[in-house]
């Protein structure tokens, strides 16, 4: 590697879903550094209350831009209470136009047990469309392994967890130390 390049920081899973009238979104702690564990406890999965209504957001990406992206959330959503699809497009249009926004790199899945929504800088509000949703490294092994479940009895918890099992088996940017948060609709 050259002087001038860093490595990429990597390490983050995260799921979104919905069942049986209530929606759990789980995230792995690792945060990885090249091909180094840095942390292996991180907690990004978050519930907030602006207005007294809940919201449970996980990010993926630079900690620093998501905890910027989540405060501006939080003042959306108190100037719209209780209006979780309004404030993520006025956070994905302010993301998408905004030029220090569009440096932060970040996604992030938030769900008021309701709407269930995936949040980029391209300014997209994405609404799943099979009640699953993931965001990160292992994403997309997550996202395939609860899709498969979802058929079966298994609750939206029992589900989360055992998609983000697989996607820690496969994902070596991903551990199984979890953080979930549930809502109910």
């Amino acid at each position: 590697m050259s002087s001038n390049e860093f490595p990429g920081w990597h390490g983050t899973t995260i799921i979104g879903v919905r069942k049986g009238g209530e929606v759990v979104i789980a995230g792995d702690g690792q945060v990885s550094l090249g091909q180094t564990v840095i942390k292996g406890t991180a907690k990004k999965v978050r519930r907030l209350s602006p207005g007294g209504y809940d919201v449970v957001c996980g990010f993926a990406g630079s900690t620093a831009d998501a905890f910027t992206l989540l405060e501006r959330l939080e003042a959306k959503l108190e100037a719209t209470p209780g209006q979780l699809a309004r404030a993520s497009v006025e956070l994905a249009k302010d993301w998408r136009t905004d030029k220090y926004l569009q440096k932060l790199e970040a996604m992030l899945i938030v769900t008021d047990g309701k709407d269930l929504f995936v949040i980029t800088g391209a300014g997209d509000v994405l609404e799943p469309e099979h009640d699953v949703t993931a965001i990160g490294s292992g994403g997309n092994f997550a996202l395939a392994a609860a899709l498969g479940l979802m058929e079966g009895d298994g609750t939206a918890e029992e589900i989360a967890r055992k998609a983000m099992a697989i996607a820690s088996d496969i994902c070596v940017y991903t551990n199984g130390k979890l953080t979930v948060e549930t809502i109910k609709a």
